[in-house]
Protein backbone atom coordinates (compact mmCIF):
# COMPACT_ATOMS: atom_id res chain seq x y z
CA UNK A 1 0.00 0.00 0.00
CA UNK A 2 2.82 2.36 0.56
CA UNK A 3 4.33 1.24 -2.21
CA UNK A 4 1.72 2.24 -4.22
CA UNK A 5 0.72 5.38 -2.73
CA UNK A 6 4.84 6.87 -2.54
CA UNK A 7 4.25 5.34 -7.02
CA UNK A 8 1.23 7.96 -7.22
CA UNK A 9 2.52 11.00 -5.32
CA UNK A 10 5.34 10.57 -8.17
CA UNK A 11 3.46 10.31 -10.86
CA UNK A 12 1.27 13.59 -9.84
CA UNK A 13 4.62 15.87 -9.32
CA UNK A 14 5.86 14.79 -13.23
CA UNK A 15 8.78 17.64 -14.04
CA UNK A 16 8.11 18.14 -17.73
CA UNK A 17 10.93 19.23 -19.74
CA UNK A 18 13.13 19.02 -16.96
CA UNK A 19 16.30 20.40 -19.40
CA UNK A 20 14.30 22.86 -21.08
CA UNK A 21 16.12 26.14 -19.27
CA UNK A 22 19.48 24.75 -19.96
CA UNK A 23 19.41 24.86 -23.56
CA UNK A 24 21.65 27.50 -24.97
CA UNK A 25 18.96 29.09 -27.09
CA UNK A 26 15.47 28.42 -27.92
CA UNK A 27 12.49 30.27 -29.67
CA UNK A 28 8.76 30.49 -29.92
CA UNK A 29 6.01 32.81 -30.52
CA UNK A 30 4.04 35.65 -28.66
CA UNK A 31 0.52 36.53 -28.34
CA UNK A 32 -0.69 39.75 -26.73
CA UNK A 33 -3.68 42.15 -25.20
CA UNK A 34 -2.67 45.80 -25.04
CA UNK A 35 -4.19 48.73 -24.00
CA UNK A 36 -2.45 51.81 -24.64
CA UNK A 37 -2.22 55.36 -23.55
CA UNK A 38 -0.86 58.73 -23.34
CA UNK A 39 0.80 60.50 -20.51
CA UNK A 40 0.21 64.21 -20.90
CA UNK A 41 1.40 67.29 -20.36
CA UNK A 42 0.23 71.00 -21.34
CA UNK A 43 1.72 73.94 -21.85
CA UNK A 44 1.67 76.20 -18.68
CA UNK A 45 -1.63 78.49 -18.29
CA UNK A 46 -3.78 76.08 -20.76
CA UNK A 47 -7.20 77.51 -19.26
CA UNK A 48 -6.10 81.06 -19.67
CA UNK A 49 -4.61 80.94 -23.66
CA UNK A 50 -6.94 81.75 -25.92
CA UNK A 51 -7.23 80.74 -29.59
CA UNK A 52 -9.58 82.11 -32.28
CA UNK A 53 -11.25 79.28 -34.59
CA UNK A 54 -10.45 80.95 -38.32
CA UNK A 55 -6.93 80.88 -37.40
CA UNK A 56 -6.07 77.96 -35.74
CA UNK A 57 -8.54 74.98 -37.58
CA UNK A 58 -11.09 73.96 -39.80
CA UNK A 59 -13.03 72.10 -37.06
CA UNK A 60 -14.37 75.43 -35.00
CA UNK A 61 -16.13 78.15 -35.60
CA UNK A 62 -14.12 81.28 -37.33
CA UNK A 63 -16.33 83.49 -35.98
CA UNK A 64 -15.76 82.24 -32.22
CA UNK A 65 -12.88 82.29 -29.77
CA UNK A 66 -11.78 79.06 -27.77
CA UNK A 67 -10.02 77.94 -24.28
CA UNK A 68 -8.88 74.74 -23.33
CA UNK A 69 -9.83 73.83 -20.24
CA UNK A 70 -8.14 70.34 -20.06
CA UNK A 71 -7.03 67.16 -21.98
CA UNK A 72 -7.14 63.48 -21.40
CA UNK A 73 -6.24 59.90 -23.06
CA UNK A 74 -8.65 57.03 -22.98
CA UNK A 75 -7.50 53.90 -24.35
CA UNK A 76 -9.27 50.86 -26.17
CA UNK A 77 -7.97 47.45 -26.53
CA UNK A 78 -5.70 46.57 -29.17
CA UNK A 79 -3.28 43.60 -30.12
CA UNK A 80 0.17 41.94 -31.10
CA UNK A 81 1.72 38.77 -32.54
CA UNK A 82 5.39 38.61 -32.70
CA UNK A 83 8.43 36.01 -32.51
CA UNK A 84 10.75 35.27 -29.52
CA UNK A 85 14.23 33.99 -29.35
CA UNK A 86 16.02 33.48 -25.87
CA UNK A 87 19.27 33.30 -25.41
CA UNK A 88 20.46 32.06 -22.07
CA UNK A 89 23.25 33.65 -20.02
CA UNK A 90 23.59 31.90 -17.13
CA UNK A 91 21.25 29.64 -14.12
CA UNK A 92 18.27 32.23 -13.57
CA UNK A 93 19.04 35.20 -16.53
CA UNK A 94 17.99 35.21 -19.88
CA UNK A 95 18.25 37.19 -23.15
CA UNK A 96 15.36 37.93 -25.28
CA UNK A 97 14.92 39.50 -28.29
CA UNK A 98 10.84 39.40 -29.59
CA UNK A 99 10.28 41.44 -32.58
CA UNK A 100 6.87 42.36 -32.32
CA UNK A 101 4.17 44.35 -34.23
CA UNK A 102 1.22 45.82 -32.09
CA UNK A 103 -2.40 47.58 -33.07
CA UNK A 104 -4.23 49.73 -31.13
CA UNK A 105 -6.01 53.34 -30.70
CA UNK A 106 -6.15 56.17 -28.49
CA UNK A 107 -8.37 59.08 -27.87
CA UNK A 108 -6.67 62.62 -26.74
CA UNK A 109 -10.23 64.40 -25.62
CA UNK A 110 -10.21 67.80 -25.04
CA UNK A 111 -12.65 70.09 -23.13
CA UNK A 112 -13.08 73.00 -24.47
CA UNK A 113 -15.08 76.64 -24.01
CA UNK A 114 -16.44 78.76 -26.40
CA UNK A 115 -16.64 82.29 -26.56
CA UNK A 116 -18.37 85.18 -29.28
CA UNK A 117 -16.04 87.82 -27.42
CA UNK A 118 -13.65 86.21 -25.92
CA UNK A 119 -14.58 87.02 -22.29
CA UNK A 120 -15.54 83.24 -21.68
CA UNK A 121 -17.85 83.94 -18.38
CA UNK A 122 -20.14 80.99 -18.14
CA UNK A 123 -19.75 80.14 -21.85
CA UNK A 124 -20.23 77.35 -23.40
CA UNK A 125 -18.14 73.62 -22.97
CA UNK A 126 -17.72 71.04 -24.93
CA UNK A 127 -15.98 68.30 -26.00
CA UNK A 128 -13.65 67.20 -29.18
CA UNK A 129 -12.18 63.67 -29.51
CA UNK A 130 -9.17 63.23 -31.31
CA UNK A 131 -8.29 59.73 -32.29
CA UNK A 132 -5.13 58.46 -32.89
CA UNK A 133 -4.84 54.89 -34.03
CA UNK A 134 -1.22 53.47 -34.07
CA UNK A 135 0.46 50.03 -35.71
CA UNK A 136 4.06 49.77 -33.62
CA UNK A 137 6.70 47.68 -35.06
CA UNK A 138 8.46 47.05 -31.68
CA UNK A 139 12.34 45.67 -31.13
CA UNK A 140 12.59 44.80 -27.48
CA UNK A 141 16.00 43.19 -25.81
CA UNK A 142 14.91 42.45 -22.27
CA UNK A 143 16.54 40.17 -19.63
CA UNK A 144 14.43 37.67 -17.68
CA UNK A 145 15.53 36.93 -13.93
CA UNK A 146 14.08 33.35 -13.54
CA UNK A 147 13.45 31.68 -10.24
CA UNK A 148 14.33 28.18 -9.14
CA UNK A 149 11.11 25.99 -10.89
CA UNK A 150 8.41 24.75 -8.24
CA UNK A 151 7.51 21.67 -10.02
CA UNK A 152 6.04 22.99 -13.40
CA UNK A 153 5.47 26.35 -12.66
CA UNK A 154 8.50 28.72 -12.52
CA UNK A 155 8.10 32.90 -11.55
CA UNK A 156 10.11 35.39 -13.64
CA UNK A 157 10.69 39.40 -13.87
CA UNK A 158 11.35 40.97 -17.24
CA UNK A 159 12.90 44.09 -18.36
CA UNK A 160 15.04 46.28 -20.84
CA UNK A 161 14.89 48.71 -23.34
CA UNK A 162 12.84 48.62 -26.90
CA UNK A 163 12.57 51.07 -30.02
CA UNK A 164 9.35 51.40 -32.11
CA UNK A 165 8.39 52.83 -34.97
CA UNK A 166 4.48 53.66 -35.35
CA UNK A 167 3.45 52.76 -39.27
CA UNK A 168 0.24 54.64 -38.46
CA UNK A 169 1.90 58.53 -37.26
CA UNK A 170 4.19 58.07 -40.61
CA UNK A 171 0.94 57.79 -42.82
CA UNK A 172 -0.96 60.87 -40.41
CA UNK A 173 2.10 62.98 -41.05
CA UNK A 174 1.68 62.50 -45.19
CA UNK A 175 -1.84 63.00 -45.43
CA UNK A 176 -1.51 65.88 -43.06
CA UNK A 177 0.70 68.00 -44.38
CA UNK A 178 -2.17 70.88 -45.60
CA UNK A 179 -4.94 69.83 -43.52
CA UNK A 180 -5.45 71.64 -39.90
CA UNK A 181 -7.02 69.78 -37.23
CA UNK A 182 -5.00 66.36 -37.46
CA UNK A 183 -2.77 66.13 -35.18
CA UNK A 184 0.31 64.74 -35.83
CA UNK A 185 3.24 62.38 -33.60
CA UNK A 186 6.28 61.37 -33.91
CA UNK A 187 7.40 58.01 -35.80
CA UNK A 188 10.07 56.48 -33.45
CA UNK A 189 10.25 56.67 -30.02
CA UNK A 190 12.46 54.52 -27.43
CA UNK A 191 10.80 52.92 -24.42
CA UNK A 192 11.91 51.04 -20.86
CA UNK A 193 10.04 47.88 -20.66
CA UNK A 194 9.11 46.08 -17.06
CA UNK A 195 7.12 43.16 -16.19
CA UNK A 196 6.61 40.18 -14.43
CA UNK A 197 5.26 36.36 -15.62
CA UNK A 198 4.96 32.80 -14.74
CA UNK A 199 6.08 29.87 -17.13
CA UNK A 200 3.64 27.10 -17.14
CA UNK A 201 5.80 24.15 -18.21
CA UNK A 202 3.74 21.34 -20.29
CA UNK A 203 4.60 17.83 -21.70
CA UNK A 204 5.26 19.38 -24.98
CA UNK A 205 5.98 23.24 -24.87
CA UNK A 206 6.49 25.70 -21.99
CA UNK A 207 3.80 28.75 -21.62
CA UNK A 208 4.55 31.76 -20.12
CA UNK A 209 1.79 34.48 -19.18
CA UNK A 210 3.17 37.93 -18.83
CA UNK A 211 2.36 41.52 -17.90
CA UNK A 212 4.55 44.31 -18.36
CA UNK A 213 4.48 47.98 -19.05
CA UNK A 214 6.31 50.30 -21.80
CA UNK A 215 7.13 53.17 -20.97
CA UNK A 216 8.23 55.50 -23.81
CA UNK A 217 10.88 58.18 -23.38
CA UNK A 218 10.26 60.82 -26.36
CA UNK A 219 8.17 63.52 -26.97
CA UNK A 220 5.90 62.29 -30.00
CA UNK A 221 3.84 65.46 -30.00
CA UNK A 222 4.17 67.42 -33.59
CA UNK A 223 3.68 70.86 -32.95
CA UNK A 224 1.54 72.55 -35.80
CA UNK A 225 1.18 75.96 -33.37
CA UNK A 226 -2.89 75.14 -33.87
CA UNK A 227 -5.36 74.82 -30.30
CA UNK A 228 -5.05 70.78 -30.37
CA UNK A 229 -1.04 70.24 -30.69
CA UNK A 230 -0.40 73.64 -29.53
CA UNK A 231 -2.26 73.14 -26.18
CA UNK A 232 0.38 69.99 -25.17
CA UNK A 233 3.98 70.34 -23.91
CA UNK A 234 4.97 66.43 -23.81
CA UNK A 235 3.38 63.45 -24.91
CA UNK A 236 4.36 60.13 -24.14
CA UNK A 237 3.44 56.88 -24.79
CA UNK A 238 2.51 54.09 -22.24
CA UNK A 239 1.39 50.96 -22.98
CA UNK A 240 0.28 47.95 -20.96
CA UNK A 241 1.12 44.78 -22.57
CA UNK A 242 -0.53 41.22 -21.22
CA UNK A 243 0.76 38.50 -23.22
CA UNK A 244 1.06 34.61 -23.88
CA UNK A 245 4.31 33.43 -25.09
CA UNK A 246 4.30 29.98 -26.74
CA UNK A 247 7.99 28.56 -26.70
Amino acid sequence: MFSAHSVKAQDRYVMNLQDYNNQPYHFGFILGFDQMLYSIKTIDNLSSVTWHGGNETADLNSDYYYRVKSINANGSPGFSVGILGNLLLNNYVDLRFIPSISFGSRTLVYRIQQSADGVFTGDKVFRVNKQMNSTYLIFPLLLKYRSWRSNNVGAYFIGGMSYSIDLAAVKRVGEASNISGIIKTRTHDAEVQLGTGFDFYTHYFKLGVEAKMLYGLNNLIYNEGDIYSGSIRQLHSKIFMLSLTFE
